[in-house]
């Protein structure tokens, strides 16, 4: 009467290259590993570049080398983390559907259970 064992929708479907690598992108720009890296980081190219400014630096003061990575990465990393974000929603919504389904399969399931209770019940008071 009952299905055992349904598999949560989410493990039904395979992510593809695309899904996995923008999944895994957003957990590591997500980190606080990952921002601590990069700070450290942007303080180093600082330092490099005004600590060598007698000699031949590569991106003198206003940084405008900086501000160009800055920016291609800005640029890349903010359309990968919507699509996580999209993929978290289309998740988190079959998740719902699931979780409903489930709790419509317990309600049948205890409405029964009260029905016995009400018939066990009414037997007893017959006798």
């Amino acid at each position: 009467m009952y299905k055992k064992n349904v598999k949560h929708p989410i493990f039904k479907y395979k992510r593809t290259l695309g899904q996995k690598l923008a999944d895994g992108l957003t957990r590591i720009a997500g980190s606080w590993g990952f921002i601590i890296a990069f700070f450290v980081f942007l303080i180093a190219w600082i330092i490099a570049n005004v600590v060598w400014i007698a000699h031949r630096t590569w991106d003198p003061y206003p940084f405008i080398l900086l501000n160009l990575v800055l920016s291609c990465l800005a640029a890349i990393q903010a359309p990968v983390i919507l699509m996580s974000q999209n993929r978290q929603s289309q998740r988190d919504r079959l998740t719902a559907k699931y979780d409903y389904a489930t709790n419509r399969r317990a309600e049948k399931k205890i409405q029964d259970i009260l029905k016995e209770i009400k018939s066990i019940k009414r037997k007893l008071q017959e006798k």
